[in-house]
């Protein structure tokens, strides 16, 4: 049976449904996390989600939830083993997300009461992730049949929030939205690697904030 979260769980779930938009920082160092990080902070994203993509991402969490005077909404992605939550969850994520449906990491999150929204794309994998424990599901990859495939979804499974990621930009946001995600993952549609890769804050900047525009006008 799936429980009611705890109180400071259901606050960060509720900030995530408010926030709207989770900017997804998939890189390969600190320096560029961080980079990227103050790119799309600049641009009016507050949830900022580190993926688990190179060594040192629990250390760029930490910068980040440091003297977090700016309110930040710090998650870590691609949490795949017991390890990577409690490292996450040690330097200061206050969400796990995971590419797949994975029960030991949705178990070891419940025992820290973190937030974890696991990755799943048929009904199946995400009723599962919903009935082990998941706070929200994330639909991945969202690009494969886009919004209504979540309409489709969300018929029979109504209660359960939904968040797709991959796929998102800003040309198809409203549709995510009127289609019932509750919130949206923005990664390379939105953030664009070669970008990352040169360093070309400015104009990364420039491309988070019309994403976050079109979130704003789909209110």
């Amino acid at each position: 049976m799936h429980r009611q979260a705890s109180p400071d769980k259901a606050a960060v779930v509720d900030r995530i449904k408010s926030e709207r938009a989770v900017a997804v920082i998939r890189t390969d160092s600190i320096e560029r996390a961080l980079g990227v990080a103050e790119a799309v902070i600049a641009a009016g994203f507050c949830a900022i989600e580190i993926t688990f993509s190179f060594p040192e991402a629990s250390k760029a969490i930490a910068k980040l939830a440091q003297n977090n005077e700016r309110n930040l909404l710090i998650g870590a992605g691609t949490i795949l083993t017991r390890e990577h939550v409690h490292e996450a969850v040690g330097a200061g994520a206050q969400f796990l997300v995971s590419p797949c449906v994975l029960p030991e990491v949705i178990d070891a999150a419940r025992e820290l009461r973190v937030v974890i929204i696991p990755g799943a794309f048929t009904p199946t994998e995400i009723y599962t992730a919903h009935s082990l424990g998941a706070d929200i599901v994330k639909i991945f990859p969202a690009v494969k049949f886009g919004p209504e495939y979540l309409k489709a979804i969300r018929g029979p499974l109504p209660q359960i929030p939904i968040m797709p990621t991959s796929g998102v930009d800003s040309s198809n946001v409203a549709e995510w939205f009127k289609a019932g995600a509750v919130a949206v993952g923005a990664v390379s549609s939105v953030l664009d690697p070669q970008l990352i890769q040169s360093g070309n804050w400015p104009e990364l900047t420039k491309r988070a904030r019309e994403f976050m525009n079109a979130v704003r006008d789909a209110r």
